[in-house]
């Protein structure tokens, strides 16, 4: 048994990386229930992505009973389970039937995720090339739960079907076609697909320079969110990147930041400011 280090009962809305930041040995308690758990050894890949998953949404995407694993979690931290939560409200989604008009965009990433490879870099870059009569047909090996809520927040619906033990089909299609297509008729759009970045920020700040360059994913995301964490007030960061970092915008976004891209030379720059003003 692991001591507490406090009295509060994991709950499964609580965040992966939030618990095991209670005990490093907790991930045992979650390769326990599944071998899926064992990507959670790879600590780079846990900053990454335990921060973004729930603990009903990693027993969702591995096959597992929440309550039982949340049972454990407390087990193991000799503290009482609090009150049990079914798992449709602890992930909080809905799932719809994609319009029969719509035209499917075919993106497979199922052989990047049997070899390690990550794939969300890809999902996010068809994902902002989507026009509004266009539906993301996304093949995986497991229920991506985290990108429900990810791309719920920028304006996409989807629908899930379980093909099989190892494969998923799941469409994602814009919430409000008609207003997708007024708004893409308003704004230019970049070269990433999203609209240009509106340049009334003219503030000077000292700059800190990230480079990750050359950097294999998810090391640039891994070292660009350390680095915000540390980032001192009234200051701003200008990640150099050999590409548009898709992954990357949407978390700034969930985590209050603002950020301007320019892709006009050989390189990807993004500078990230706290949207408040810092």
């Amino acid at each position: 048994m692991i001591p507490a280090r406090t009295s509060t009962s994991v709950k499964a809305t609580d965040r992966v990386n939030d618990v095991l930041a209670r005990d490093e040995s907790l991930v045992e308690v979650f390769v326990r229930h599944s071998a899926h758990f064992e990507k959670l050894r790879n600590v780079t890949m846990r900053r990454v992505m335990a921060r973004l998953v729930t603990v009903a949404q990693a027993a969702r995407i591995a096959g597992v009973q929440v309550d039982a694993l949340v049972d454990d979690l407390n087990d193991a931290l000799g503290l009482e389970a609090g009150s049990p939560i079914a798992l449709d409200e602890a992930t909080e989604e809905e799932c719809y039937h994609r319009p029969a008009a719509l035209r499917e965009v075919e993106l497979d990433v199922r052989e990047d995720m049997r070899t390690g490879r990550e794939p969300f870099s890809r999902i996010m870059a068809a994902v902002a090339k989507l026009g509004a009569d266009e539906a993301l047909h996304l093949s995986t090996i497991f229920e991506p739960v985290p990108l429900f809520g990810l791309l719920g927040k920028r304006g996409f619906i989807h629908e899930t079907a379980r093909n099989g033990a190892h494969d998923w089909s799941i469409w994602f299609w814009r919430a409000d076609r008609d207003a997708a297509v007024s708004e893409s008729e308003a704004q230019e759009p970049s070269r990433t697909g999203l609209p240009a970045p509106a340049r009334t920020d003219k503030v000077d700040r000292p700059t800190v320079w990230l480079d990750v360059r050359g950097l294999e994913p998810p090391e640039p995301l891994v070292r660009t969110l350390a680095a915000l964490e540390v980032l001192p007030d009234g200051h701003e960061l200008v990640q150099v990147n050999a590409r548009v970092p898709q992954l990357l915008l949407p978390i700034l976004a969930e985590r209050g930041f603002a950020c301007e891209i320019d892709d006009s030379g050989a390189d990807v720059r993004v500078r990230i400011w706290r949207a408040g003003g810092g």
